[in-house]
């Protein structure tokens, strides 16, 4: 009887093992087809929704736009919620960020909250190998669920950014940013900037402050990539390269690390073309390790490379 128990212990786990994460996929970027593939998940948030985006930097077109957006945003009941960055530029001072907000359109049309424009609070990482908490804007806590509404494109140092550096880096106040980083050195932006040469550190951290997120909403989180303008610089470059690879679609996952890890295979598998060219964003994710990041998130449990797309 015990050897049978064990038997089935271990069969459990290889099928749990073995579980292919869901990931939808549409190769359409409209409004609607993005309330589509959200509804395709099969889940209903309730209570206060946060829908988390980049708001992109001063100056950047290729962030994602209210009017794409809207129907989603208004489909959920959402609030925008940002946080400042750690760089300067246009979005560091909450003052300067409500200006790029309303030059991008944003509260025109939607409820916007810069979540660590009066606080910031410290929540539970699981993985502290680098950072002992994640610092994130003290406003998250009036939130019920969240949907993580990621641009996938480039990165100057993460090399890609989806997901998951949406829920890290996008989250994370100024100070946290700082921390993450720096892989835990420190949480001062004015210092944080000497010490980024733990390039792994810092993706490790970032997966570290994604699972901190996911955790802290109890896992009501839905996690959407729209991969269009993919230039290898983010919306939080003020001058980004144009983008060399034309639109792909938009994925959308309950699992995150699923989620980047099949947007990242799309575009290196891509045959790539004068005009429609995978080649600088390959180079630029492989240049920083940016798929670390995911392999990383996986080892600490906040999701599975493992995943079945789901055509819409």
């Amino acid at each position: 009887m015990k050897r049978f128990s064990t038997l089935l212990f271990a069969a459990l786990l290889a099928v749990v093992a073995n579980a292919q994460s869901k990931v939808y996929y549409t190769s359409e970027i409209t409004p609607e087809s993005l309330v589509k593939i959200y509804k395709a998940l099969g889940v209903a948030p309730t209570g206060r929704v946060a829908v988390k985006i980049s708001t992109g930097e001063s100056g950047n077109n290729h962030y994602l736009k209210p009017t794409f957006i809207r129907n989603l945003v208004e489909e959920v009941n959402g609030t925008i919620v940002e946080c400042c960055t750690a760089y300067g530029g246009s979005r560091q001072e909450v003052s300067k960020h409500w200006q790029t907000i309303h030059e991008h359109g944003f509260d025109s049309i939607f409820a916007v909250d810069i979540m660590d424009e009066f606080g910031q609070m410290r929540i539970p990482v699981k993985d502290r190998s680098h950072i002992k908490y994640d610092i994130v804007g003290d406003h998250l806590a009036n939130y019920d669920w969240m949907i993580n509404l990621a641009h996938f494109k480039g990165h100057a140092m993460g090399g890609y950014g989806g997901v998951l550096k949406n829920a890290s880096i996008g989250v994370a106040s100024t100070a946290g940013k700082a921390y993450i980083h720096s892989a835990g050195y420190t949480d001062d932006a004015s210092d944080a900037w000497n010490h980024i040469e733990n390039q792994d550190g810092f993706l490790e951290s970032m997966a570290a402050a994604a699972q901190a997120v996911h955790n802290y909403m109890g896992g009501h989180v839905i996690y959407i990539n729209v991969m269009n303008n993919m230039s290898v610089d983010c919306d939080c470059d003020g001058t980004p390269d144009e983008p060399k690879l034309k639109d792909m679609g938009i994925m959308a996952s309950l699992d995150p690390v699923a989620l980047d890890w099949a947007c990242v295979q799309m575009v290196f598998s891509h045959k790539g073309k004068p005009g429609d060219d995978n080649a600088p964003l390959i180079e630029r994710i492989n240049s920083r390790h940016g798929t670390h990041t995911i392999d990383w998130a996986e080892r600490i449990g906040l999701g599975s490379k493992n995943y079945v797309i789901i055509n819409l």
